[in-house]
């Protein structure tokens, strides 16, 4: 392994040992994603002043990054907060909410923190202060919620797949999981819930269910794992999903 292979390498398991994405690095350490991927490849001829920039983000001396990998770097365990994923009416909060039960561990709806932290109804948030403040405060919030020590199981928006710095930072430091579901379970879960809000105004609500589940499936796929909830017995899924991170089922999609 060359020099800048071996800095490269070296680079990467300390971000990853912080539960970093790359974007978060670079963000830090004030230089471009690309440029970062390419040191982190070995590819990148880094310069005196961009290395510092990196060792500075990281909080080591730039010699730290020459040395042995460090032995935060070398630990492999596994992600303590689950993030489930999903249109509403996926069961994000019914399922969610038993397997934090079965793991004895909180159960956190992300939306909720973003209303307490906004100060108001996520429908007010919209209207008075925009997407992008939405975007701001839902990170800031998975920011917070990762940072925290110990397990919990998180219940996100089901647009969170679309912000994808956001996306990246959640399957980094999270083992996201799909809860996949037809567009018409979607709109029938909801209703039984008594949310007459997809209904109201819109001609044919269904399709467009369907329109933005098509969009979205390529990146909610790409989720560390996917349970199926169609013609599924809350109980059922449950028990699959706490078997996967008890390792006691294969992780099948």
């Amino acid at each position: 392994m060359s020099v800048l292979e071996d800095l490269g390498s070296r680079v990467r398991l300390e971000r990853e040992s912080r539960g970093w994405a790359r974007g978060e690095l670079a963000r830090r350490a004030g230089i471009s994603l690309r440029f970062l991927a390419d040191v982190e490849h070995g590819n990148g001829n880094v310069s005196v002043q961009r290395l510092a920039e990196i060792s500075q983000a990281l909080g080591l001396p730039i010699a730290a990054l020459f040395a042995g990998p460090s032995e935060t770097a070398m630990e492999t365990s596994e992600p303590s907060k689950l993030a489930l994923v999903g249109l509403r009416g996926a069961g994000k909060s019914t399922i969610g909410a038993a397997v934090a039960n079965a793991l004895d561990c909180p159960f956190i709806e992300v939306d909720a923190r973003v209303e307490q932290v906004a100060g108001m109804a996520l429908g007010h948030l919209f209207e008075y202060l925009g997407p992008a403040r939405y975007r701001q405060i839902e990170r800031q919030v998975l920011t917070e919620l990762l940072d925290a020590p110990g397990p919990a199981v998180l219940a996100t928006g089901g647009s969170v797949v679309t912000a994808p710095d956001t996306w990246e930072l959640l399957r980094s430091r999270a083992r996201t999981v799909w809860l996949r579901a037809s567009p018409a379970s979607h709109l029938t879960r909801v209703e039984a819930q008594g949310d007459l809000r997809p209904m109201q105004g819109r001609s044919n609500v269904l399709a467009e269910l369907q329109e933005i589940l098509e969009a979205r499936t390529p990146l909610y796929a790409q989720a560390a794992w996917t349970v199926e909830t169609e013609g599924r017995a809350v109980s059922v899924a449950t028990a699959e999903l706490v078997g996967r991170v008890r390792g006691r089922t294969p992780e099948a999609r």
